[in-house]
């Protein structure tokens, strides 16, 4: 038997290296590579962060947001951003991104606008450096809506009828256009071209949910993840999602980390950010950093 808080020798535990310090990195006594679970970042590894925009001004109006329906964020949704601009700049997890991209939809621009500060590379002497500018990339948009751009919903459904990419994921929203395979694919070509171009760098993109879920599609084992319907996920606004490339291979590290909203509702104001596990970094709305 093992006392409290000393490493498991045998079962589940020691073969996933629980209790090692492998989360950490490899030591002496974890597990062989092979059949650890949990191991250390390459250095060659390419990290790609995608942050689901703040709430939008389409999400709460009922219009389809393509580059005509879209107005940009709401003040909720710039205040949700806000919130996650004072995580990062309290944590410095993302400080010395290498690239920043935003689909080129006005909402997924704002909020790489507002989030670059939290990205520039501090120096030694604590002042930080210039952020990375925004590179609009049309790949990361949200599924394009054709002609069914800026109609509210009741108006597309007089028009279009009520696809049902669940049924029939190959059917286009509305002429000219996407299917939900077809965005899928779209979406798995513009992540692979970013981690070839940026090998072994940290690369940030505010994109939509609709990228989000189908990189989830694209690059983990889901079942006809190309071709099938969708997973119906639930990622909340300005929330991260975390892949690492190397050699070809995908690993998802996190996905819908939303745990600056804690404690504010969503809203991003008036409340302490409190972490999962009771820990306070920041006062929300101020930007200041708490113990």
């Amino acid at each position: 038997m093992t006392g409290p808080g000393e490493p498991t020798d045998s079962g589940f535990d020691a073969l996933t290296g629980a209790g090692t310090g492998a989360p950490e990195g490899p030591s002496p006594e974890a597990p062989p590579p092979g059949i650890r679970t949990i191991g250390a970042t390459a250095p060659s590894a390419t990290t790609i962060v995608l942050v689901r925009h703040g709430e939008a001004v389409c999400n709460v109006s009922g219009v389809c947001g393509g580059p005509i329906g879209c107005t940009g964020l709401t003040d909720r949704g710039r205040a949700q951003v806000a919130v996650l601009c004072d995580r990062l700049q309290a944590t410095g997890e993302l400080a010395g991104a290498d690239a920043l991209y935003a689909s080129v939809l006005p909402r997924a621009v704002e909020t790489a606008t507002l989030l670059a500060p939290a990205l520039a590379a501090v120096g030694e002497d604590g002042v930080a450096g210039e952020p990375p500018s925004v590179v609009q990339e049309c790949g990361f948009c949200e599924l394009h809506p054709g002609e069914a751009d800026g109609l509210d919903w009741s108006a597309f459904s007089e028009r279009f009828g009520n696809p049902d990419w669940d049924a029939d994921p190959g059917r286009v929203i509305a002429p000219g256009g996407e299917s939900w395979t077809g965005f899928v694919r779209r979406v798995a070509a513009t992540l692979d071209a970013v981690a070839v171009r940026h090998p072994g760098e940290l690369v940030v993109v505010a994109c939509h949910a609709g990228v989000v879920e189908a990189s989830l599609l694209a690059k983990t084992p889901v079942v006809d993840g190309l071709d099938g319907a969708r997973m119906q996920l639930r990622t909340q606004h300005a929330s991260l999602t975390t892949w690492e490339v190397d050699g070809g291979r995908w690993k998802l590290v996190g996905y819908n980390d939303g745990a600056h909203h804690l404690g504010t509702g969503g809203v991003g104001g008036g409340a302490e950010g409190v972490t999962a596990s009771g820990r306070s970094w920041m006062r929300v709305g101020t930007g200041r950093q708490i113990d």
